[in-house]
């Protein structure tokens, strides 16, 4: 339903406070009094631009126009009788008789009231509908002549049943719509629950429902009473589900600006908090972690997971035993060199340069790890092979490797497999037990920050076979596959990390030692 502006909007109580002469709810003898009033032949006509005036409803116009000022005031020092009717369009300031409805409504100017901005209102009640047939004066204000336009609510039957269930709906919907809409005046429904007349009660209705003018125009000018009561009880339906939406949006909204709210001033008095106090180091080391991911050039999936276990950790409280756990998990991801290579100097001439320079003789040997760097070159497809140089101790195997890395350009790490019985020194340890750590692998990754080191496994024929606590050399099997390091999976990332780009070189006394399928997996130099 509708409400009209602040400017509109009177108090019918303060109106009767003022000596007015109406009553705003009409009863039956009331309507059967008006419907037997004759209307004149000819009318001053008020074109109204926002509204269209009933049968029996009250309604205050604020009247601008000084035709239409001069009208009222005429009238109202008359019989106080005048005929209103609807523009079409609302933007036109001057109407002609093609611009104006042909049915209004014969109205009663109750009261004129000089508002405090200088405007001035009427108070108006319709009384009958007519027919507009001739518009004959256009100044000082419209005059016209009129007829009484014929409705057929005096041929309905109001002890049927069909009939009461009708109003009856109509009433009830009016008065929840009413109760739903914070627009509305409560003492609205009072006046609903309170009107005796059904053609009063439709009228009412009418004249409040939230729908265009034109809308209103065509219930005003349909005769047949049930059907305008049955097409007003569908406006109604359809404004109260418009109504409950709007309810629905409005509640939901509300709670999660509630909730959003409460949420935004606790951080806020927390912040304030903190910042007394020297600032909070648990945000502050949030913040770091932040600044380095957005740095590094790790894949969707890395980085999701990397969300993912940092909005864990901001819900986390900061005295709880998992909270340091989960900081240093995020921390490892953070450290480790995702997609980070150095370039390869892939310069034959300087490699052997500088093979010669740190080893005297090997000859043999230093022309197969020439060839192998020269198929490095020839690939191009960054995969290096494994090597595995074997001889008695004190030959110089391990600084070998150290010289290719000096001569690619590469990061050096060199791990010691002597004695190793523990799979996990390789793989890790799942983060959920105390004091987890990643393999020795990620571990050596870290400190290069490289993802392409030369990586120089040292005595690996002295690794342990099976045992109650792994295999080792099983899990060297993944390591050392180019076709499997892509995805190595270590316990404690669990995160698959590429070790395709490493050039492992492996160092062994003797063969005899070494598992045949890891053996298969290197170029032996002996």
């Amino acid at each position: 339903m509708e409400h009209f502006t602040d400017k509109d909007l009177l108090d019918f109580t303060d109106l009767i406070d003022g000596e007015t002469e109406f009553i705003p709810l009409l009863s039956n003898e009331d309507e059967t009094l008006m419907n037997n009033e004759k209307i004149p032949e000819e009318l001053p006509v008020l074109p109204l631009r926002n509204n269209v005036l009933f049968p029996g409803v009250v309604i205050p116009i604020t009247v601008g126009r000084d035709k239409s000022i001069k009208l009222i005031k005429d009238s109202y020092a008359g019989d106080k009788i005048i005929g209103v009717i609807s523009q079409r369009d609302i933007e036109i300031e001057d109407p002609d008789a093609d611009d104006l409805y042909h049915v209004g409504t014969v109205a009663q100017i109750i009261k004129i009231l000089q508002m405090p901005d200088g405007s001035t209102t009427a108070i108006i009640q319709g009384k009958k509908r007519y027919r507009l047939l001739e518009l004959f004066q256009k100044d000082p204000y419209f005059k016209a002549k009129v007829a009484t336009f014929e409705t057929l609510e005096h041929e309905v039957d109001k002890k049927d049943e069909g009939f009461k269930a009708l109003i009856s709906s109509v009433k009830d919907m009016s008065m929840q719509i009413i109760k739903m809409s914070p627009n509305l005046p409560s003492d609205a429904a009072f006046a609903i629950k309170n009107i005796e007349s059904p053609v009063f009660l439709v009228n009412f209705a009418s004249s409040n429902l939230n729908i265009e003018i034109r809308e209103k125009q065509e219930l005003l000018e349909v005769s047949d009473f049930i059907e305008r009561a049955n097409k007003v009880l569908k406006a109604l339906s359809r404004e109260m589900q418009v109504l409950e939406l709007k309810n629905q949006i409005q509640n939901k909204v509300k709670t999660d600006l509630d909730k959003q709210q409460r949420d935004f001033l606790l951080n806020q008095q927390l912040k304030t908090i903190q910042e007394e106090l020297g600032g909070s180091p648990y945000e502050q080391e949030i913040n770091e972690m932040k600044e380095m991911a957005s740095h590094k050039k790790w894949s969707k999936e890395v980085k999701d997971i990397f969300d993912g276990e940092l909005r864990k950790l901001q819900r986390m409280n900061p005295q709880a035993a998992e909270y340091s756990i989960q900081v240093n998990y995020l921390e490892m991801l953070v450290e480790l060199p995702w997609n980070e290579f150095t370039p390869d100097n892939l310069d034959l001439n300087n490699a052997q340069k500088i093979l010669d320079e740190d080893h005297y003789g090997l000859e043999k040997v230093k022309e197969r790890i020439i060839e192998h760097l020269a198929v490095i070159k020839l690939k191009k497809d960054h995969k290096s092979p494994i090597l595995c140089l074997v001889g008695p101790p004190g030959v110089g195997k391990t600084s070998l490797g150290k010289s290719v890395a000096r001569s690619l350009g590469r990061k050096y790490i060199r791990m010691s497999l002597g004695g190793l019985r523990d799979e996990a020194e390789l793989r890790g340890h799942r983060k959920t037990y105390i004091g987890a750590m990643p393999g020795r692998i990620i571990q050596s990754l870290k400190k290069a920050k490289s993802s392409n080191p030369v990586f120089v496994l040292d005595e690996i024929d002295k690794v342990s076979g099976n045992s109650i606590q792994g295999d080792p050399q099983a899990a060297l099997l993944e390591i050392l596959d180019p076709e499997q390091n892509v995805e190595f999976h270590d316990n404690y990332l669990e995160i698959n990390f590429d070790l395709s780009r490493i050039m492992f070189i492996a160092t062994a006394n003797t063969l005899n030692t070494i598992h045949p399928a890891l053996r298969d997996r290197m170029e032996i130099i002996d």
